[in-house]
């Protein structure tokens, strides 16, 4: 078995080191190697190796212990006897609390944190939508308090370790069960688990060590964005606790609709208004479509509700995967008010047609109706 580093050279201090300088190697040494931050192979079992140094050497008793004894002492909550009960291992402690209300494993109330994630929702146009643009926006997030570092301790003065747990951030107490006494561990209610006590407490954060600030952030509407999709802007949370890394930004789009197009997945959708003799007779159009207007030829005897198809002037994928297409359909539209001559006109042609339409009679227009309705 390989044998264990001196803890003292794993936290690169003197064995003279006071509990600070103990504290500030290993919050340096833990943002290095933390799994989070460092994607290096080797990088969690240096944490580990941090972690488990930090626990023995900021415990009086445990370090005097290990001064005394080494790896190999009486102690076996920092290894001794191969791994039960320290920074990995889980010893009858932790299963016993785990069964009576305990906390379980002890987690280093001073490790780094990852800093909260955040929601953003933000409207945009429905053109912006389609082809993207970059913009900003303004949030209110928490960031480490410029005044005191993120200590949350007034300038001049310094935080203490909590002397009710040690530093640890919980307390442990002896229960009886009926399977004997075992040892129970409860939140420090003195430091409310932070392992620390602050004297005097910054006048900006008021001890928190962290101020809520508006940020102004630069985004990228990505080009074929839709209704209620996510974007990821990575760092753009929170700020991290104890030297963590930051959270991620989420935002939402809520898309405005158009008054003409609408949109299904990366397709567009335009209804388009013809007159009877356009649809009857033909025609040649400008329609407009989102990446403004081409020509479209109606043909002939064109009925109520034809599609035509654009093929490519629809939305670009988000994902990339190339381009909708637009479809025009086609509703063809009857007057509702006519002068004698167009009247005698729509006579004749029904004469032609093998139609009688009495000029006080509906039925005609009607069925002209019904007809370019597609009934």
């Amino acid at each position: 078995m390989m044998s264990k580093r001196d803890y003292y050279e794993v936290l690169g201090v003197s064995k003279s080191a006071t509990k600070e300088e103990i504290r500030k190697a290993y919050r340096t040494l833990s943002k290095k190697f933390h799994p989070d931050l460092n994607k290096e192979a080797d990088a969690e079992l240096k944490f580990k190796e941090v972690t488990e140094a930090f626990e023995v050497l900021s415990d009086e008793n445990k370090r005097a212990e290990y001064d005394q004894y080494g790896h190999n002492g009486p102690g076996a909550g920092f290894g001794g006897f191969g791994g039960g009960g320290g920074a990995d291992g889980f010893g009858f402690e932790d299963i016993f609390s785990t069964f009576f209300g305990g906390s379980g494993r002890r987690r280093d109330p001073n490790a780094p944190q990852k800093g909260n994630d955040l929601q953003y929702t933000m409207t945009v146009d429905f053109m912006d939508a389609i082809f993207g643009k970059e913009t900003e926006i303004d949030i209110p997030r928490e960031e480490e308090c410029d005044t005191c570092d993120g200590s949350g301790a007034k300038k001049g003065t310094s935080v203490k370790t909590c002397t009710e747990c040690n530093g640890s951030g919980e307390i442990s107490f002896a229960q009886n069960t009926p399977f004997g006494q075992v040892v129970n561990r409860r939140t420090c209610p003195t430091c409310q688990g932070t392992g620390k006590i602050i004297p005097e407490k910054c006048d900006t954060c008021r001890g928190k060590g962290r101020v809520t600030k508006n940020k102004v952030i630069k985004i990228t509407i990505p080009a074929g964005v839709d209704q209620g999709q996510r974007l990821r802007v990575g760092g753009q949370g929170e700020a991290g606790i104890n030297g963590g890394p930051p959270g991620d930004l989420y935002i939402v789009f809520n898309v405005r609709p158009h008054k003409r197009f609408i949109r299904e997945e990366d397709d567009i959708i335009l209804e388009l208004n013809l007159t009877f003799p356009q649809a009857s007779l033909g025609d040649e159009l400008e329609v407009q479509t989102v990446h403004g207007k081409v020509k479209l030829k109606i043909p002939a005897g064109t009925q109520n509700g034809t599609t035509f198809r654009l093929r490519g002037k629809g939305v670009p994928n988000v994902h990339g995967h190339g381009t909708g297409d637009q479809h025009v359909i086609v509703k063809v539209t009857t007057p509702k008010k006519m002068t004698e001559r167009q009247k005698e006109l729509l006579r004749e042609f029904a004469s032609i047609e093998g139609e009688s339409p009495d000029e006080y009679s509906s039925s005609f227009f009607d069925k002209i109706k019904r007809t370019f309705k597609g009934e």
